[in-house]
């Protein structure tokens, strides 16, 4: 089946334009430069994990935090408040 695929592929690239092309052409080094960062970053934590420095490696939750927005505040600025209150 994979291999049909391919076929199929290879077939329709002669149907594309030269922009087209060039887009694909990104597409494929972007997941290919995908692939190898985390064929790196599994090794590397397969090396921490065989080495005994962790014994669990956590990964990144692809949640992002939305952004934060800036707020407006009033009176003294807190570095001032810290810096009376230390002494």
């Amino acid at each position: 089946m994979p291999q049909t695929i391919l076929n199929q592929i290879l077939n329709q690239l002669e149907m594309l334009e030269s922009e087209e092309l060039q887009q694909l052409n990104l597409a494929i080094q972007k997941h290919l430069t995908d692939k190898e960062v985390a064929a790196q970053r599994t090794k590397f934590h397969q090396a921490l994990l065989t080495s005994g420095l962790v014994k669990q490696v956590k990964h990144a939750s692809d949640n992002q935090q939305p952004e934060r927005r800036l707020i407006q505040v009033q009176g003294k600025p807190i570095s001032e408040t810290i810096i009376e209150e230390r002494r």
